[in-house]
């Protein structure tokens, strides 16, 4: 069994505390074993007996009844009821499955499964747990769906550290395979290199796209696989509905509506696969509307969807280094700042802006700075900042971290994913 230690210990955290606990991320990333067997775990192992525990997996067919919120809820309200004694905890799989119905017995209204889990919600002895793979399924506004009274959980793949502990051996070897293959947590149970390519390339074409599709109705599922090669190629790359339809109108030799290009872009994020970061103009202030910047959640479902032809360290490192500012729970933004030469105003970009509350770093992902001018570029955006704010730079190249004369933080990559950097 995997620890997920981090996810963990925010679920037991949360343990009555009046709200319902939403746990969200991309299917297959480990929520349902967060839920049912490490949290179920802990449960047993601190006295509640298993007939305390309501478990309904939507996504199984013993339990397809229950994807009717009403019948859901009438459920759980007979055993609550029936024993207002006893404490119980109520997990539910999946629960984006679950359909909107018409409440006949009171008026014919519309019944989600936001207005049954406020409803299970009022009852003191039940804590409500559910797990969902998409934003626009469980909303892609949580507090408001659940009258500002739900804790989000988000869980992602494995991040390097928490792969590392179950494989262990030499650092760099394991960090080879985990830019190659990524986090899903099914691989590691996989030995031959085959077969986890074949896992990937499967788990993305039958699962994630399966659901895009079926979920959003989606018409032209040749132009979101377009999509979603052409994202693949361009991680850390600035780009916009606009340049995404001129690039696919060019090679499908037709017109493509941007519009299109901008919802099937969104279905994707919707379903956790692809994150959108924004640029943030650090002296002004303000975010630019376009371009913005696309990281996949999972670089190896971005290799297998590139069938492992384009292999860039850089921008690799660039998209887990994302992930895992993601994971630890700061705001991230793509910085942008002025160098002003002469006449000219260029703008020069900084990779992350980190924000968590009040404090803020800048970080820059360099694969390599084997010369004085790469050193430069590299280094120049951080500098044009001209504050007081941490500044960093995340590099493959050098053995141990150190500070430079302007006082910008080197780090190892290897040191930044293990935790062994202290950021803030």
């Amino acid at each position: 069994m995997i620890k997920r230690d981090f996810y963990l210990e925010r679920v037991i955290r949360s343990m009555w505390n009046g709200e319902i606990k939403v746990i969200t991320g991309i299917r297959r990333c480990g929520k349902s074993v967060l839920l049912f067997e490490l949290f179920y775990e802990y449960l047993l192992s601190h006295g509640v007996q298993e007939n305390e525990i309501i478990k309904i997996e939507l996504d199984q067919r013993r339990f397809y009844q229950y994807r009717n919120p009403i019948t859901l809820c009438d459920y759980v309200e007979s055993i609550v009821r029936k024993h207002t004694d006893q404490s119980f905890f109520l997990f539910i799989d999946e629960v984006q499955m679950t359909t909107k119905v018409v409440d006949k017995d009171n008026g014919g209204i519309e019944v989600t499964i936001y207005d049954m889990l406020n409803e299970l919600k009022a009852y003191k002895n039940l804590d409500v747990y559910v797990t969902g793979s998409n934003s626009k399924g469980l909303s892609s506004d949580i507090a408001t769906e659940f009258r500002g009274r739900a804790t989000q959980i988000h869980v992602y793949p494995l991040s390097f550290a928490e792969y590392f502990s179950y494989v262990g051996g030499d650092e760099r070897r394991v960090l080879d395979a985990y830019m190659l293959y990524g986090g899903m947590p099914r691989t590691l149970s996989i030995e031959d290199e085959k077969d986890k390519k074949n896992y990937l390339a499967s788990l993305y074409g039958e699962l994630y796209i399966r659901d895009i599709v079926e979920r959003n109705r989606i018409e032209r599922e040749d132009i979101l696989n377009d999509i979603l090669d052409f994202l693949a190629s361009q991680i850390s790359s600035l780009t916009n509905p606009t340049n995404m339809a001129n690039a696919l109108a060019s090679m499908r030799k037709e017109k493509v509506n941007p519009t299109l290009i901008a919802n099937y872009v969104q279905h994707t994020i919707d379903s956790f696969l692809i994150h959108m970061v924004r640029r943030y103009d650090v002296k002004g202030k303000t975010y630019f509307n376009y371009p913005n910047k696309y990281y996949y959640t999972d670089i190896g479902l971005r290799n297998a969807r590139l069938n492992y032809r384009q292999y860039d360290p850089g921008h690799i490192m660039e998209n887990i280094i994302y992930n895992e500012l993601l994971r630890r729970g700061y705001s991230v933004d793509v910085g942008v700042v002025s160098d002003r030469t002469g006449k000219q105003n260029v703008q020069k970009e900084i990779d992350f802006v980190v924000n968590d509350g009040d404090k803020r770093i800048y970080i820059q992902s360099a694969f390599r700075m084997e010369t004085e001018e790469k050193a430069s570029s590299e280094l120049k955006s951080l500098l044009l900042t001209k504050d007081f704010f941490k500044k960093v730079v995340v590099r493959m190249d050098i053995p141990h971290q150190f500070y430079d004369d302007d006082g910008i933080f080197h780090c190892n990559l290897m040191d930044f994913l293990l935790g062994r950097s202290e950021l803030f």
